[in-house]
């Protein structure tokens, strides 16, 4: 079974929600935050003429090249989804990819409910979801061992992209005469898929006419603890106060090799069979990660406000901003795990199984099936992108346990990919950077939208500390809300912040749209 930060992966991404809650949200694990998947496969299609369109979850595939460096390797089935409800001849076409997750259940991002829509709406476009290799069921070999995935890079997923518009003839009327020198493409893409909408139009500016990146992580961090500052910066005071107590009690034990201190702890957690005291604080992470979760439309019965009340409401009564302190800190949240959390987290899976990750031979390294999309995306981690998500380094407030540190990921790099690794990798982030720009990325007609709450902010155009001006070619737009906020329709309807950049993104779509001639 996954540890701890991936087990629940599947459980955040595969509910299901109605089609008017289109709301981004997330999931729990330490992958970058996910699209949701909305089902729309009962949702009728039909053109202002009355056409009726077939139903958006219709799955279309496209022969892409396995190797575009050698296309003598041959081609895969590549899966794709559209919509071409607000179509008219001469408008665009909108293309997305999910990222890292499988392409299914992602019919709402065709739709006016979305970013992607909402462009093609406006300016009578079309709208495409191009399923990312290696991930769901668009996948050059039929498994997912290291040697199937040394084709699995940054620079094989913008091809991808660049050669799906160049020679896909879209299923739609006049589909076969939408290739980029007859019409205006546009790429749209939230979190990594923002950041590969970005570094693809860069390195492509005569295929993609015009770029939307919501949240795009264009600096990629192999000691990603940033994350966790907005995180701290934005859950009640009080809450980050108490977390703050208790990790840097663990990480004081810890230092002082104080077993009986530390096994006292997992007790009382009802942990105290794990093995390992990095895999104990890899769990108390979770709670800081179901911040992932967070929208303007999220509700208070969300699992991290539950996690805040526990440690905070204490008799009816809140704490002060100061919390109540350590000792009912560890009470409180162990309480919690062992009432509430275990079972959301584990359901009645041994805590070694669920959260362990120092067996070598546990599924979670070995499975090298295809839909395995957590493997996809740890081989991304190792090798090109990092963010691997520690503490922070010693002298910053921590709400993380320091004993997260990368060589936690590299250990797990060996034991997911022997046959690649031999010793424990540093991924390529510095050449990452330096190939697409990383922070200083300088590239024509892309609209960034980043979160003020982001977790992820540190990795985006907005990190503290950047300061980027604001240009008609490259216009950097916030919201007060969280990662991806500004993606969803429903979003903009409960924060203005939310609508003020959607309405900015799409008047700077009309605008240069505009300009485009063939």
């Amino acid at each position: 079974m996954a540890p701890s930060w991936l087990s629940k992966f599947l459980l955040a991404t595969l509910l299901s929600t109605s089609i008017a809650e289109a709301a981004i949200s997330t999931s729990p694990w330490r992958g970058l935050p996910r699209l949701p998947r909305v089902d729309v496969a009962e949702r009728s299609l039909a053109r202002p003429d009355g056409t009726e369109l077939p139903s958006l979850a219709t799955v279309y595939q496209f022969d892409q090249l396995i190797d575009h460096t050698n296309p003598k390797l041959g081609t895969f089935k590549q899966r794709f989804w559209m919509n071409w409800e607000f179509y008219e001849k001469g408008g665009p076409i909108i293309l997305m990819t999910p990222g890292e997750a499988d392409g299914d259940g992602y019919g709402a991002y065709l739709t006016n409910q979305t970013m992607n829509g909402m462009i093609a709406q406006q300016q009578n476009g079309a709208t495409v979801i191009l399923e990312h290799r290696f991930f769901g069921s668009s996948n050059p070999y039929n498994n997912l061992t290291s040697q199937s995935l040394e084709v699995l890079t940054i620079e094989q997923a913008m091809a991808d992209l660049v050669n799906f518009a160049k020679t896909a003839d879209l299923p739609m009327p006049g589909g076969d005469q939408v290739k980029p020198n007859q019409a205006p493409w546009v790429l749209v893409g939230r979190s990594y898929a923002g950041a590969l909408a970005s570094w693809t139009k860069l390195k492509n500016p005569t295929v993609f006419y015009a770029a939307y990146a919501s949240s795009a992580v264009v600096e990629t961090i192999t000691n990603f603890y940033e994350l966790f500052n907005p995180i701290r910066d934005n859950m009640p005071k009080n809450c980050s106060a108490d977390v703050e107590a208790v990790i840097a009690y663990l990480d004081k034990m810890y230092a002082a090799n104080n077993n009986t201190a530390l096994q006292s702890l997992k007790t009382t957690f009802g942990l105290g069979n794990l093995s390992h005291i990095a895999d104990f604080a890899a769990a108390l992470q979770n709670n800081l990660f179901d911040y992932q979760l967070m929208q303007p439309t999220t509700g208070p019965g969300a699992m991290f406000y539950q996690f805040c009340d526990a440690l905070e409401v204490k008799d009816g009564v809140s704490a002060p901003t100061s919390g109540w302190g350590l000792q009912h800190a560890i009470q409180a949240w162990g309480n919690f795990w062992n009432t509430t959390y275990y079972a959301y987290y584990c359901g009645t899976t041994d805590a070694e199984d669920c959260i362990g990750s120092y067996d070598p031979n546990s599924s979670f390294y070995t499975d090298v099936s295809v839909g395995n999309v957590w493997r996809s995306w740890f081989w991304m981690m190792c090798n090109q992108v990092g963010f691997y998500q520690t503490g922070p380094p010693a002298g910053q407030p921590a709400i993380s346990s320091r004993i997260i540190n990368t060589a936690f990921f590299e250990r797990q790099c060996v034991d997911m990919f022997p046959q690649k690794f031999t010793k424990p990798p540093t991924p390529s982030t510095a050449a990452t950077n330096k190939e697409y720009g990383g922070w200083d990325i300088k590239v024509d007609k892309v609209f960034f939208a980043t979160g003020l709450r982001d977790h992820w902010r540190d990795s985006t155009l907005s990190a503290d500390g950047l300061h980027h001006a604001n240009t008609s070619s490259q216009p950097i737009y916030e919201t007060d809300a969280y990662h991806g906020s500004d993606m969803s329709t429903a979003n903009g309807l409960v924060d203005p912040s939310v609508l003020r950049v959607q309405q900015a993104g799409l008047a700077y779509m009309k605008t240069w749209l505009a300009e485009w001639h063939a």
